[in-house]
């Protein structure tokens, strides 16, 4: 592809390896970000913005990377006649409030779990006393991206739940404006995703595997994700019986890009939990390493609404996050203590495999940046889980962070999910 001009929009810095992807494949690439406090994020890496309606004008293609409000902006320039990857403010809405989602799901045919939506906490207190069962907490809005304020409920009588609610109350009621109490179902959580180029999904799909808590074995604060294994696949009984089923809405909306649908699943059925309406972290990351194709040729093909020529990896794709403190709480003074700056050494040369979240250059020195901790994806690949993991696992060794932190078991539980879902037939 000729050579084109790429403006990469973000809320709070999240797509700089991809921009920076775009950049190694020889393209202009401006990069705006809206927060102030993650704007060094990517420095070195990518050319910045700092004017987004002038670099609109500049640009050959608009690259959106989250909901919350953006989709609004997508939609218009998409209506100027720009090209565009980023959502509407309807698919942002699947993903920002819960119960939309869900309902629209019920909406195309797609089984819903259970749930009830409540603005306060004194009436999920009573409703939980009323109707005793596992549930968990989910807020809506912003509050979502707080991943610690979800709470999964262990207890059959409800009693866990019901003492966290009151403390949210009594700690979080001005964060928390609505949230949602969802019967908690058991089985395998895996998540279905496509691209999408305005009018169809486009194969391959993805199928993908989250690991949310902060440390080996499922234990710990929710992190919003500490690594994440994931294959290529034609469409199987998972995404027809889901994502596909969403088809006709997200072509009446004119939706280009990722869209994911993370699922519990049994033996008795198929159960989603929620939308991922934009390209998932470090989702895209990974994938990107199981696309064979120039992600730039990928991007402008979808968002002018063509089927891209694309080719994909066989075998497996694993990612692995590298943190620092205070991940995955926000604390500044640790941040600035611990983290700020740190130096990122690789013991021997490596080019392989990383990509960045909050990194920048200085003097030709990678360095962390922002405010969050979050720092590299290591990523392997295989014809095996295990080989990914092993390749995954031995990059990580050849890299150097003061009070880095990572999970040392990604990937591990790939057998015994496999196994459950060949055998309910989901893959099929």
């Amino acid at each position: 592809m000729e050579k084109k001009k790429f403006l990469f929009a973000s809320i709070s810095s999240l797509i700089g390896d991809i921009a920076w992807q775009v950049v190694k494949e020889g393209h202009e690439v401006r990069y705006y970000v809206e927060n102030e406090k993650e704007r060094d994020i990517a420095d070195g890496f990518v050319p910045k913005s700092t004017d987004y309606e002038k670099d609109c004008k500049w640009a050959d293609i608009v690259v959106f990377d989250d909901t919350l409000g953006q989709g609004a902006k997508a939609q218009a320039l998409r209506a100027s006649g720009k090209p565009v990857i980023g959502g509407t403010p309807y698919t942002d809405n699947l993903e920002d409030d819960r119960s939309f989602g869900q309902e629209e799901l019920k909406k195309a045919g797609v089984t819903i779990i259970p749930y009830q939506d409540f603005d306060s906490f004194d009436p999920a207190i009573e409703f939980v006393k009323k109707n005793p069962d596992r549930y968990v907490i989910k807020p809506s809005g912003e509050a979502q991206n707080v991943k610690r304020r979800l709470f999964v409920g262990e207890e059959e009588d409800g009693e866990d739940v019901i003492g966290m609610l009151e403390a949210y109350k009594k700690a979080f009621s001005e964060e928390i404006k609505v949230f949602q109490l969802q019967r908690r179902v058991t089985g395998v959580e895996v998540a279905v995703g496509a691209f999408f180029n305005g009018k169809k999904f486009i194969t391959p799909i993805n199928i993908n595997f989250e690991h949310k808590k902060l440390f080996p074995g499922e234990v710990g604060p929710p992190t919003g994700e500490m690594g994440t294994t994931m294959f290529w696949s034609e469409p199987n009984v998972l995404f027809t019986r889901t994502l596909l089923k969403m088809e006709s809405k997200l072509a009446e909306e004119g939706y280009v890009g990722y869209i994911d649908l993370n699922c519990i699943v049994n033996n008795n059925g198929i159960y989603p939990l929620e939308f991922t309406s934009r390209f998932g972290y470090p989702t895209i990351s990974i994938q990107q390493e199981g696309i064979l194709t120039p992600i730039s040729d990928f991007f402008w093909e979808l968002a002018n609404g063509q089927e891209p020529k694309w080719r994909t990896r066989s075998g497996f794709q694993i990612g692995i996050r590298i943190v620092v403190p205070p991940f995955p709480f926000d604390d500044e003074a640790t941040f600035e203590s611990f983290s700020k700056n740190a130096a990122i050494v690789f013991k021997r040369p490596m080019n392989e495999g990383i990509h960045i979240e909050d990194v920048k250059i200085v003097n030709k020195q990678w360095l962390v940046a922002g405010t969050s901790g979050v720092v590299l994806i290591v990523c392997g690949l295989g014809q095996t889980m295990k080989q990914a993991q092993a390749q995954a696992y031995s990059r990580i060794k050849n890299i150097l962070i003061p009070n880095m932190y990572y999970r040392t078991d990604i990937g591990d539980r790939w057998v015994e999910d496999s196994d459950k879902l060949h055998n309910w037939g989901y893959l099929r």
